[in-house]
């Protein structure tokens, strides 16, 4: 952003550039680690977190980080010590940087909902900004992270580059316009329910991905997650159970057919929807659909070939991920702005559906796996038919058998014992949902 770079630089050249450290090193955490060493002044990534320490070391040495000058830490005397000289640190235990001195942003990127939750709330309670690639953690948890937040006073927010940042700042320059958001899209290229780290494998290692990420893009779950973080950021709701998610052939062009995709009064009635398209370009892309009350102002949108309305489509072609997530960073120390945050009560939930036959005594396994995936769902009908969260269903034991494609509930289900994301989703609940009780 415009506005970013030159208070960037300005941090460079009188010498307090933000202090990042980062909680993972997988593929996209080490993108991340590149650019913000490589590529953005007034930003130093001054300790990475990981299970695996070689890959937090790895993070470093791809961006050209001499092996040598890489400390590694294991308590709050060595961390200390090793950033008072500006040495990069790496250390197997994540809430070490959460809760020390001279870390001012915790990048947290792991894509787990209860190890996410347990690194945001620590940071957040130690006075530090928390920003997140994880749309899993936010979509179970985004509104109480949120209440966690203006308790500490830090700021809580998803990323640029990912397509729910890309989306929510298309949707706040659209709103700037004076044009009224009523749909905000997504663009996908695939779309099967069924597919699990199998049927991926070979694109997971084409990419040097993990197999079980690349499953939740394939099957659904991790779309449901993007447009649910933005319905609750916007207010806006799904149309249907699942959302519509028209499927046109590859490489249609977007504007040729976007009018004709979604209900009109599904998309004018009410808050907006979100919803998502299978093999439209530009992809993977994301987009927003307007309206304009104003007779002049449509005819100026006519003159500047938007259209006649009275759905007007704005998008953005590409999504940059770790290129812009120093930007996030940015926003949320330099001018205390969110990227993306649940606005208040949940809008959308991501529910739990059997990928496949399932049986009671089974424990089910995580997001992007070989027994469920994710379903878009309002908020209100999750909370009155009790339905379970798909971020809170890995480790929870069936007590009942479950037909492919039949939803979840809790009562369904047996959860693990004495998970952070348990009692913090109790908390949302009695929070936002009191009169459900």
């Amino acid at each position: 952003m415009i506005l970013i770079d030159t208070a960037l630089q300005r941090a460079e050249a009188e010498n307090r550039p933000i202090r990042v450290g980062m909680v993972g090193a997988g593929f996209m955490a080490r993108g991340i680690a590149l650019q913000i060493i490589r590529y953005t002044r007034g930003m130093r990534l001054v300790a990475i977190a990981n299970r695996t320490l070689e890959r937090a070391v790895q993070a470093y040495t791809e961006a050209d980080v001499p092996s040598d000058a890489i400390r590694y830490v294991d308590s709050p005397a060595t961390l200390a010590a090793a950033l008072a000289v500006g040495a990069p640190v790496v250390t197997d235990d994540a809430l070490l940087l959460c809760a020390a001195d001279g870390i001012d942003v915790i990048l947290e990127v792991t894509g787990a909902v209860e190890f996410g939750a347990q690194v945001a709330v620590t940071a957040m309670r130690h006075g530090k900004h928390v920003v997140t690639m994880n749309a899993e953690l936010d979509g179970t948890l985004g509104a109480i992270l949120q209440v966690y937040a203006r308790r500490h006073g830090v700021i809580f927010t998803l990323s640029d580059g990912d397509q729910p940042g890309v989306t929510m700042n298309l949707y706040r320059f659209v709103r700037g316009l004076g044009v009224k958001p009523v749909l905000c899209g997504n663009i996908k290229g695939l779309h099967d329910p069924y597919r699990n780290p199998t049927t991926q494998a070979n694109f997971a290692r084409q990419w040097g991905q993990n197999p079980y990420m690349v499953t939740s893009f394939a099957d659904g779950t991790k779309i449901s997650f993007e447009q649910a973080v933005v319905a609750n950021a916007t207010g806006m709701r799904v149309a249907k159970r699942g959302m519509f998610g028209p499927t046109v052939p590859s490489g249609t062009p977007l504007a040729d057919v976007v009018h004709d995709l979604y209900p009109l009064e599904a998309v004018l009635d009410g808050p907006g929807i979100v919803d998502y398209v299978v093999g439209a370009t530009p992809g993977p892309g994301v987009f927003v659909l307007g309206t304009h009350d104003h007779p002049r102002m449509q005819h100026y949108l006519n003159l500047y070939k938007l259209g006649k309305g009275p759905l007007y489509l704005f998008y953005t072609p590409y999504h940059l991920c770790h290129f812009e997530v120093p930007n996030s960073v940015a926003r949320a120390a330099l001018f205390g702005d969110t990227v993306l945050a649940a606005a208040g009560r949940p809008m959308v939930e991501v529910i739990t559906a059997a990928k496949t036959d399932l049986y009671a005594g089974q424990t089910l396994d995580g997001l992007g796996g070989y027994m469920t995936y994710g379903l878009a769902e309002n908020a209100d009908v999750v909370q009155a038919e009790r339905l379970l969260p798909i971020g809170l269903a890995e480790g929870c034991t069936l007590l009942r058998d479950i037909p492919k494609d039949g939803i979840i509930s809790y009562a369904d289900v047996q959860l693990p014992a004495n998970r952070l994301s348990d009692q913090l989703r109790a908390e949302q609940d009695a929070l936002f949902w009191a009169e459900n009780r």
